[in-house]
């Protein structure tokens, strides 16, 4: 078998190009581990195997993809690391859900919103953020400086037709009573765009000529606001101009690396001011060396990023190293990228403190986690104490039922391990038995922990190597906490059976007054509520309701979307999903007016006003 594998492996590697591109590595499950750029793929492939790299020992097949060009091979790696989140490769950490700051130009009245979505036609976004306090923290600002309005949908406005607090605490025009026309609030949402986008100085040359004019037209009070305006961007200016003009426009990036760990920190420049300042953290398991983090960095961050500058100020680590990330940023800038390794002056002098923001952000990382695991620990060992455990309950299974309405009964299976989820072990189960006068939670209780003992059995015989073997349920647990009182835990031991409850301990938790129940015991243990001990079963127990809830809800919209507009005359699965997309969900399809569903766009006023009457005639 082996000897198979080594042989077909070689014959791959025979077949790759002497060409620059991206290479790929499979493990045996067929996962991707590893991701590569190379001038020259079938040389930098060589050069894993001779070298015995990580990549190599995991390799069971290898992909690849030509280029034209190394740094159209720098963006398509980028790609696919974010496609595929490869163990083996530095890469941001979360990068799937960094905000951003988005504005809706594809409609009359454009709203400006938190987002974590990049793909929308018709939106300008930027960002991304190092965290949605900055995009909140942003927001508030650019409601105080500018008007804009914060109410969902395409249309401004409430369907009472009185406008919101917003309008009365001057942070919206208020355009849903016409109170400001589409083209001062399309200046409005320029401004903000400008903003933004950091041209300060052309915002406020723009500001001040527009209260110069405002004032000679005696319109005062309009005067007045481009005033108040005019002196909160100067304010801004001022107190985060960093060297007047001498840097003018650019991203400065600062990078530390320790052992598996590594962080980024890009201050943005904008017209010589200090725009905004975000760090992020990457995983670096192979521990790569600094140049290849930072790298690997400015792939990921601009391929995330909004827009690019013309100037990007990066260190010494990546002297002699530039030419094929700034051809790659010029590609996805669209115009030239200068990448820059400063030796003086007050780009230097930046640069240097971003790297030291960098550095102590890791420090306070390695802390927080210390301090974290040592937490985690002592609540682990409390509650080995407490339920008279001989060893600590590394593993714990929590389990609870959702049945909202008595239809659509799933239940849920959340893992802790080490005190930490493991979101990778977490699993879902519909139940089976479900009965007709409505739900059973004992009996669905009942039915869950029998189906996770019987998979406990079949699931360890398998080899841990069989692609079918389910790490998860193939994993024994030290502890099992139930959702619910006495009735729960009786429901679960049952489901469990005596030989498994004699090898696993369990309990369950009552939310009312968060007792402790365990077996043979009608009274609940004496652990105190806001002990660590049930600090930490209490988190297991929340997070398996809203594990139970979310896949609950999951199910009933699915059941809706396929039954709410489903056989209405004129509604295919074109029309279905556009439907689906304007309201953005079933619920919001039912609750719609006449009105809304005529404004859904490409929809026919004549088949809105037939869905409209079919959903209210049938409820």
């Amino acid at each position: 078998m082996t000897h198979d594998h080594d042989c077909d492996l070689l014959e791959q590697r025979r077949g790759l190009p002497e060409a620059p591109g991206v290479y790929l590595f499979s493990d045996q499950s067929g996962r991707i581990v590893y991701v590569g750029k190379a001038r020259s793929i079938r040389s930098r492939v060589a050069n894993h195997f001779s070298s015995r790299s990580a990549p190599s020992r995991l390799a069971a097949s290898i992909d690849f993809l030509v280029t034209e060009t190394e740094a159209e091979a720098l963006l398509a790696e980028q790609q696919f690391i974010k496609r595929h989140r490869p163990i083996l490769n530095v890469r941001l950490r979360d990068d799937k859900s960094y905000p951003y700051v988005a504005i809706s130009l594809d409609e009359e009245f454009p709203r400006v919103y938190f987002t974590r979505e990049r793909h929308r036609s018709g939106r300008r976004y930027f960002g991304p953020y190092s965290s949605a306090k900055q995009v909140r923290e942003t927001l508030d600002l650019l409601g105080k400086l500018f008007q804009y309005r914060t109410c969902e949908g395409p249309e401004p406005g409430r369907r009472s037709g009185v406008p919101c607090l917003d309008f009365y605490i001057k942070r919206c025009g208020a355009p849903c009573i016409s109170n400001v026309d589409r083209d001062e609030y399309r200046r409005n949402i320029d401004a903000i765009a400008d903003f933004l986008g950091g041209r300060y100085s052309g915002l406020a040359d723009d500001l001040e000529a527009k209260m110069t004019a405002a004032a000679a037209a005696h319109e005062f009070e309009r005067a007045a606001l481009f005033r108040d305006r005019l002196e909160a961007v100067r304010s801004l200016m001022t107190r985060h101009r960093v060297a007047g003009e001498a840097i003018g426009t650019a991203d400065l990036i600062g990078i530390a690396v320790a052992g598996e760990d590594a962080n980024a920190q890009v201050f943005q420049v904008r017209d010589g001011v200090l725009a905004g300042r975000q760090g992020f953290y990457l995983e670096n398991r192979e521990r790569a060396p600094i140049e290849q983090v930072a790298e690997e960095f400015l792939g990921q961050y601009y391929l995330a990023a909004a827009s690019v500058p013309a100037l990007v100020v990066v260190g010494p680590e990546l002297t002699g190293r530039t030419a094929v990330p700034a051809e790659a940023l010029a590609l996805r800038r669209g115009g030239p990228v200068e990448l820059r390794v400063a030796a003086r002056g007050d780009k230097r002098r930046l640069r240097e403190l971003a790297e030291r923001n960098a550095e102590l952000a890791l420090a306070q990382d390695a802390l927080r986690r210390q301090r974290r695991r040592a937490q985690r620990s002592d609540a682990l060992a409390e509650l080995a104490a407490e339920l008279g455990l001989e060893g600590l309950p590394i593993r714990i299974e929590g389990f609870d039922i959702s049945n909202l309405g008595g239809e659509h009964t799933v239940a849920s299976m959340v893992v802790f391990e080490a005190g930490a989820p493991k979101k990778a072990h977490y699993r879902r189960f519909r139940i089976r038995g479900e009965r007709s006068d409505g739900p059973d939670d004992f009996a669905s209780m009942r039915e869950v922990l029998a189906r996770r003992i019987s998979r406990l059995e079949t699931e360890s015989e398998l080899s841990p190597y069989d692609g079918k073997r389910d790490a998860s349920f193939a994993a024994t647990p030290d502890l099992i906490l139930i959702d619910g009182g006495k009735g729960q835990l009786s429901a679960a031991l049952d489901g469990i059976g005596p030989s498994a409850a004699g090898s696993i301990t369990v309990v369950s938790l009552a939310k009312q007054h968060e007792e402790v129940f365990a077996p043979g015991s009608p009274e609940p243990l004496p652990i105190a509520p806001d002990s660590e001990a049930s600090r930490l079963l209490q988190r297991v127990r929340d997070e398996a309701h809203r594990f139970a809830l979310g896949f609950h809800r999951e199910r009933r919209d699915k059941t809706m979307r396929q039954s709410v507009l489903d056989g209405l005359p004129g509604v295919g699965p074109v029309r279905k999903r556009a439907i689906l997309a304007h309201f953005g969900s079933p619920d919001r399809v039912l609750a719609a007016s006449l009105e809304e569903l005529e404004a859904v766009p490409g929809l026919p006023g004549k088949l809105a006003r037939t869905i409209y009457a079919q959903l209210h005639k049938t409820g």
